[in-house]
């Protein structure tokens, strides 16, 4: 995974982690966090890895809490806030954790101190974001996949972005082996395919 990219760059990750995770599972793996940072220091200089996920604070026990532990102690720079829960009009219970803002916020806060930003996301609701960036000189990579069916990137933001790198594609080099005895902190990984699951699957958080 070597185009696109100047081994000079100054460069930051930006990961919609339900985004990331839905597109994961849909192609059928589940991704090593620490490949995934070490394949990107060798691209350039990695100057900071964002991670955004909404949590369920309200809970005594948050079923994400031991990944968002585990990538804030290698790593990652964590960006969290709590869920919010609603009933819409057909009295159904729904949670509420969109991280757009968030991230929108801080990619246009470092884009002077960067030259290349990878968004982790096929949310065609980031494309003026990347129009933005890229008007400041800054080139984008987005990642996500056209493998699955329906595509899980918007077309819109397929265009707009500088580098389109197929997950599928990159899941040769980040996907996590159970057999790999050499994976850190196996107790918190192991609870990281539980967490998500109940959080984005079973609580059917939107992303409005």
């Amino acid at each position: 995974m070597t185009t696109g990219f100047y081994p000079q760059e100054r460069i930051a990750l930006f990961i919609d982690g339900a985004n990331l995770y839905a597109a994961a599972k849909t192609l059928g793996f589940d991704i090593d966090y620490k490949k995934l940072l070490e394949i990107f220091k060798r691209q350039g200089r990695l100057i900071r890895a964002f991670y955004y996920t909404a949590m369920f604070e309200d809970q005594e026990y948050s079923p994400i809490r031991p990944l968002v532990d585990w990538l804030d102690y290698n790593g990652y720079t964590m960006v969290t806030k709590p869920t919010k829960e609603y009933t819409d009009s057909m009295g159904r219970r729904k949670i509420k954790g969109n991280m757009d803002i968030e991230l929108a916020i801080d990619v246009l806060d470092m884009a002077e101190r960067l030259d290349h930003v990878v968004l982790f996301s096929g949310d065609g609701d980031f494309r003026r974001l990347v129009e933005a960036v890229q008007r400041r000189g800054v080139r984008v990579s987005v990642v996500s996949t056209i493998k699955s069916s329906p595509p899980m990137i918007a077309d819109e933001l397929r265009r707009q972005a500088d580098n389109f790198i197929e997950l599928q594609e990159l899941s040769r080099e980040v996907a996590r082996h159970y057999h790999d005895q050499a994976k850190p902190a196996p107790a918190e990984l192991a609870d990281e395919d539980e967490a998500f699951e109940e959080d984005f699957d079973e609580a059917i958080v939107e992303r409005l």
